[in-house]
């Protein structure tokens, strides 16, 4: 018998979904492209840079044939805008995602390729967008910011121009953003409204659903027991009124007797 699952992903599915995110390496030698399941990666050709999934230019990077070009928004000014963005400029919401392309662009080539069937297009969504590439927007965080921000961090620190700033940087943002989101179920609890989850990343998401479900499945806890009450009271009231009107016909009943009494009936 098989073991019921979760609900939604698991932290470590999140990464490996985040493995096939692309990004852009400078290869150290040639290498052919590679047939895979969505297609056949570029060829490299040093020194020009290319766009392949992570997973590959990790592996890449270990036998040291490729350098791993970081994202613009993982360089220590466009965190530092971040967080500056989050803290002060808009505390109380997600920093904006990058843009999701929905058809390709023949004059861009760092646009995602968009399978097209009949006359319907395909919106691409993460992990199969550029928004980790060289040529990703330098002020908005992707979907796996943080996991992609942890797995190059650890294994091409090297490649990361800063990288001791940037580890302090990301550790700032995922706090501040951490605190968001506690605060935005705090209000969820005592009634507030529905909190705004735009932008934040998968990685949250996985770490926070078991919290963020309790709260939800607590306020819909309280919400049916006040409609209980608000039930039982509506009853309670409908038979006092019943019980009432009732004593008013016997004693309606009683007088009428006692006038045909009075008049020798």
């Amino acid at each position: 018998m098989a073991l019921p699952l979760p609900p939604g992903l698991l932290p470590s599915e999140v990464n490996f979904l985040c493995e096939m995110e692309l990004v852009t390496v400078v290869p150290r030698q040639r290498l052919d492209p590679i047939e895979l399941l969505s297609g056949k990666t570029p060829a490299l050709r040093p020194p020009y840079r290319a766009d392949i999934p992570l997973w590959l230019a990790l592996l890449l990077k270990k036998q040291r044939r490729a350098n791993i070009v970081p994202p613009p928004w993982l360089h220590p000014s466009s965190l530092g805008e971040i967080v500056h963005h989050e803290t002060h400029v808009d505390p109380g919401a997600f920093s904006a995602p990058p843009p999701v392309p929905s058809r390709a662009d023949p004059s861009n080539p760092g646009t995602a390729r968009v399978p097209v069937y009949g006359d319907a297009a395909m919106t691409l969504s993460p992990p199969f967008v550029p928004s980790n590439t060289s040529s990703a927007p330098a002020n908005l965080l992707p979907y796996h910011w943080f996991e992609m921000s942890e797995v190059l961090l650890a294994h091409a620190g090297d490649d990361i121009p800063a990288s001791g700033e940037v580890r302090r940087l990301v550790r700032d943002l995922q706090e501040v953003r951490a605190a968001k989101m506690r605060e935005g179920m705090v209000s969820l609890g005592s009634g507030g409204g529905v909190t705004n989850l735009k932008g934040v990343g998968g990685m949250e998401l996985a770490e926070g659903r078991g919290f963020i479900l309790g709260v939800v499945d607590g306020v819909r806890r309280i919400g049916a027991g006040a409609e209980v009450s608000r039930r039982e009271e509506e009853e309670e009231q409908e038979l006092h009124g019943r019980a009432g009107g009732g004593r008013g016909d016997e004693e309606e009943d009683e007088e009428d007797d006692d006038d045909d009494e009075d008049m020798g009936f």
